[in-house]
């Protein structure tokens, strides 16, 4: 084993000392001029972001962005913030409780502006998407406003209710019903299993969408109970988009066929019903729209 002198230990020690010297410029205070920590910042989602879980809990782990161009399921195209006594709670407001459906207003209002259109007059759904539960401990107090687009369109005799699961899609929805657009509703037929298929106004059809009336509050289950007023509301914009009288005589006018949202959209807050004008099974092959009462006679 090789072993230092004594000697030669104390001349290396003086070296080391004398190499520790305050360099030029600085006071010799090391802990003064270190940056300070920077404050955490908690995780936000991103408008204009695509994503490829639909899962509306958004857990950090199911976050999977892509781009729009890209297959995704959902788009997210606005963010709001929780405020007021909404804001002081302990957890996020749960999806199905009227504590969520003022974020649901505000989505709802932003997104015909974002799809140039009346998303509702098309094969369209929206869901709001609080943060999860340690987000929401942690400070967050975001929800996401997602746009998806449906399969298909369920209706006509067979079924009242819209499927309600997202399909796999590219490109954005962005001003995707500012002109002609395969996913608005327009004119429908009924196919062989009374669903409705869409078509064009041309074509043969019983069907036309007019626009969607907002339901009375309460529970999914009891919401067939406003069948009859539901048939009156969808009525009068049925007069609105013919431009015929709102009288006692409407009744003899039209005909009306409807879509309750389905109960994973009623559970996010929505609750306006899609409204068709129907001809009561006679063929047309012209839009109603604007047409008025040559459109619509008595019948």
């Amino acid at each position: 084993m090789r072993r230092w002198r004594g000697a030669a230990g104390a001349a290396l020690i003086t070296v080391v000392l004398a190499g520790c010297g305050t360099p030029a410029g600085t006071d010799g205070d090391l802990t003064d001029d270190w940056r300070p920590v920077g404050r955490a910042t908690q995780f936000s989602p991103k408008v204009g972001d695509c994503q490829l879980s639909a899962d509306p809990s958004s857990y950090l782990t199911g976050y999977q962005p892509v781009e729009c161009a890209k297959t995704h399921l959902v788009e997210t195209f606005h963010l709001g913030t929780f405020t007021g006594a909404l804001a002081a709670r302990p957890t996020p407001p749960p999806l199905g409780s009227a504590a969520i459906r003022p974020a649901f207003a505000e989505c709802d209002a932003t997104a015909t502006a974002f799809v140039g259109g009346d998303w509702r007059g098309a094969r369209l759904a929206l869901q709001v998407v609080p943060p999860s539960p340690a987000g929401w401990t942690g400070g967050s107090r975001w929800f996401r406003c997602d746009l998806f687009e449906l399969a298909a369109v369920e209706g006509g005799t067979r079924i009242s209710r819209p499927d309600d699961y997202p399909v796999e899609r590219r490109g954005t929805l962005r001003d995707a019903l500012k002109g002609p657009s395969p996913l608005a509703y327009g004119c429908l037929t009924e196919d062989e299993s009374g669903d409705f298929a869409q078509t064009t106004c041309d074509k043969g059809h019983e069907y036309e969408y007019v626009g969607a009336w907002t339901v009375p509050d309460g529970r999914f289950a009891d919401a067939d109970r406003h069948e009859e007023s539901i048939h009156a509301g969808c009525r009068t914009l049925v007069a609105r988009y013919a431009k015929v009288p709102v009288d006692g005589k409407l009744r003899y006018r039209a005909g009306t066929s409807f879509l309750l949202p389905a109960e994973e959209a009623w559970n996010r807050g929505d609750r306006g019903v899609r409204c068709f004008f129907w001809s009561g099974g006679e063929k047309l092959t012209r839009s109603i729209k604007g047409g008025g009462t040559k459109a619509l006679p008595i019948n």
